[in-house]
């Protein structure tokens, strides 16, 4: 087997609301020509048995393809290497592999690729007979475990829009008890399997790439911190912090998270982007559907609101709260002004942390947000 690395399917397959520039970087196309800064990129491994959808994952998340769309992608043959590199927090590239990829092959360096993974995703196609893709997810997780005991291992038990409630459930727990068996007769019982149930036909294979995400940000608990501030001193129920192009959120407080509420909040991001695609543009074409301006307010019938407003260039602050709540506006609005101002400090930390090889700090506090209606004085 030989090993070809080529650019992913061109802009000719997309289904796209978003204008050409606003999306991700630029993709490359080959592993030794990477830059430094490309190499110390996080790395996300997609892989799994043929059509069991890994590129459907990797279009509809990043690249904005309709799921139906995704019906007339061809099957991989080589290894596709996507650099999804938009935003401050979401920085890493993605390699959808081929279901036949032979780790026995002398050509194939598994050992280069998994020692530089962050996570690795297998992908299992639940409407199909998976015994098959148990005993290649064993073999593959074995051996980039003991490559690289590091890596976040995560199975995406997907297609299950075609199941009961009941089945999804059984499925579940199936793949869960084989495939931890199959590790304890292996003696890997410190390897940690995630599994996700995903489809994308709805937002659970965004929701799961949220969670794979949250785990390569080495900011998170500084993000969560900051947004549980957040909301408790203006009133707010939930709050995400979203990267717009994918929508995955990169990180959220700490209460619970409503998958109705999720939803939701990226059914406005849509709705924002696409009304600013149509209305927002000047006359002669120029600015951007989401800029620094970008702001939204919609109220529901049942006296809920949900409240975005622009974070940077490419994160968005959407929250939910009550129309009493939103009445102090002005309190959530100067509370909202110091939350982003401490995510510029973390983002500022990070990247002068990679600038002089030294350890991140990600400790900024935004001891401006107001408390019960009174704010403080900025210290």
């Amino acid at each position: 087997m030989s090993n070809e690395f080529e650019e992913p399917l061109s802009d000719s397959y997309r289904v796209d609301s978003f204008p050409k520039d606003f999306g991700y970087g630029v993709e490359e196309t080959d592993i030794e020509e990477g830059s430094t800064s490309s190499d110390s990129k996080p790395r996300i491994l997609l892989m799994g048995l043929r059509r069991s959808g890994k590129s459907s994952i990797q279009k509809v998340v990043f690249h904005k393809m309709s799921p139906n769309e995704t019906l007339f992608l061809e099957s991989t043959n080589k290894i596709y290497k996507d650099d999804v590199s938009s935003t401050s927090f979401v920085n890493f590239q993605i390699w959808d592999f081929p279901g036949q990829v032979d780790f026995f092959d002398p050509a194939f360096d598994y050992e280069m690729i998994f020692r530089g993974t962050g996570a690795l995703i297998f992908v299992i196609d639940a409407q199909d007979d998976y015994v098959e893709a148990l005993g290649r997810l064993h073999l593959t997780v074995s051996r980039a475990y003991r490559v690289n005991p590091e890596i976040n291992f995560e199975v995406f038990i997907h297609k299950v829009d075609g199941l009961s409630d009941d089945h999804k459930i059984e499925t579940q727990r199936d793949i869960h008890q084989r495939a931890n068996d199959d590790l304890a007769d292996a003696s890997l019982e410190k390897l940690h399997l995630s599994l996700y149930l995903t489809s994308i036909y709805d937002h659970s294979i965004f929701e799961a790439f949220s969670k794979v995400v949250q785990k390569l940000l080495p900011q998170l608990p500084t993000l969560e911190n900051l947004l549980n501030i957040f909301i408790s001193n203006s009133g707010i129920e939930k709050a995400f912090l979203f990267d717009v192009v994918s929508k995955i959120y990169i990180a959220t407080d700490s209460l619970p998270v409503d998958m109705q509420s999720y939803e939701l909040c990226c059914d406005m991001i849509d709705v924002v982007i696409d009304v600013s695609c149509i209305y927002g543009l000047r006359e002669d074409g120029s600015g951007g559907a989401y800029d620094k301006e970008s702001l939204a307010i919609i109220k529901l019938n049942n006296t809920t609101v949900l409240y975005l407003k622009e974070v940077t260039k490419f994160l968005a602050l959407v929250c939910i709260l009550r129309e009493e709540s939103f009445e102090r506006k002005g309190l959530i609005d100067y509370n909202f002004h110091c939350f982003r101002k401490a995510i510029q400090e973390v983002f500022e930390v990070g990247m002068s942390a990679q600038r002089t090889g030294l350890p991140r700090l990600d400790t900024p506090s935004p001891k401006a947000i107001a408390q019960n209606g009174v704010p403080r004085t900025a210290v």
